[in-house]
């Protein structure tokens, strides 16, 4: 597939382009910053200005495409991971700026172009847990697509407002767009820097559920997602199947959710934030996961 990506110079962005490249998928990077990959094009995109994305997305993905004398083609697919990644990077206000209008742009521009794929980063954030002011427990267990999504912060109000805006867009043209509501992304090196505090100190990832996606099955997923149509607009839960912590499932719920309803039980150390659904309807299967990684 010919891949319009945004973001892919990012922390999650660059594994994903990583593994989309490795499938034998054609990726133009557009970012304020050019990922250090001879493998892909980097294009420099302000994606709030509407008309370098429309100009982007319509143009050549690099300079071989010059031979063809068709001109530039069409794109297959956009993958929209640009954002400010979380608040306390800049003001609240510009965090909320910027995500819900470079994603307005880039839906736009892909449904008026002909694009008929679009997946697009949401975050565990919206469940309304991650950035709370002290602590917010999810109305039941394990938490899923269904799950309300009451936002508490200004990175979160701009996931949650994205997903309406990609919904009405799929609504009023019926091309494909999916949501990927990211779990805590960990690249393979943080597996040794971070995990044997999380061993020692279970507390430290009740803001993210207690799960975490690997940055490489996270590229699994968005491919997963590439290769799966028909499914008009969804939302999908990222995460690994298992949790970040080495206590059990009963241990996480006797002490952190002892008063939070169970919808299923939730055995060994499965994962609190549900992967059912990207399992089902798009084959998601991660992989990787961080206890062979850190002793403890």
């Amino acid at each position: 597939m010919r891949i319009f990506f945004t973001g892919g110079s990012g922390k999650a962005g660059k594994h994903a382009v990583s593994w989309l490249l490795d499938q034998g998928h054609r990726v133009l990077n557009a970012d304020l910053v050019p990922l250090d990959d001879p493998r892909v094009d980097n294009l420099r995109v302000d994606l709030t200005d509407i008309g370098q994305v429309y100009s982007a997305m319509s143009g050549l993905a690099g300079l071989d495409e010059l031979d063809d004398p068709a001109g530039a083609p069409r794109f297959d697919a956009v993958v929209h991971f640009a954002a400010i990644p979380r608040i306390l990077i800049g003001p609240d206000s510009e965090v909320f700026r910027v995500n819900t209008l470079s994603t307005y742009n880039v839906i736009e521009a892909a449904v008026k172009l002909g694009i008929r794929k679009v997946v697009f980063a949401s975050s565990e954030t919206t469940y309304g847990v991650c950035f709370a002011h002290g602590e917010q427990r999810p109305e039941y267990l394990p938490v899923d697509e269904a799950h309300p999504t009451v936002p508490h912060d200004s990175y979160a109000m701009s996931k949650v407002a994205n997903e309406v805006t990609a919904r009405s867009f799929q609504a009023r043209t019926g091309i494909d767009i999916y949501g990927l509501r990211i779990n805590n992304v960990i690249e393979p090196h943080e597996y040794a820097d971070m995990f044997p505090a999380f061993v020692q100190d279970a507390a430290l990832r009740r803001r993210n559920i207690f799960g975490y996606i690997d940055a490489r099955d996270l590229g699994h997923m968005v491919e997963c997602c590439l290769r799966t149509d028909g499914l008009g607009y969804q939302v999908f839960n990222v995460a690994n199947a298992d949790t970040s912590v080495d206590i059990p499932a009963a241990e996480i719920i006797a002490r952190f959710y002892p008063d939070v309803p169970l919808r299923r039980d939730i055995s060994g150390h499965e994962t609190f934030y549900a992967i059912d659904k990207a399992r089902e309807l798009v084959g998601f299967a991660p992989k990787h996961g961080w206890r062979d990684k850190v002793s403890k």
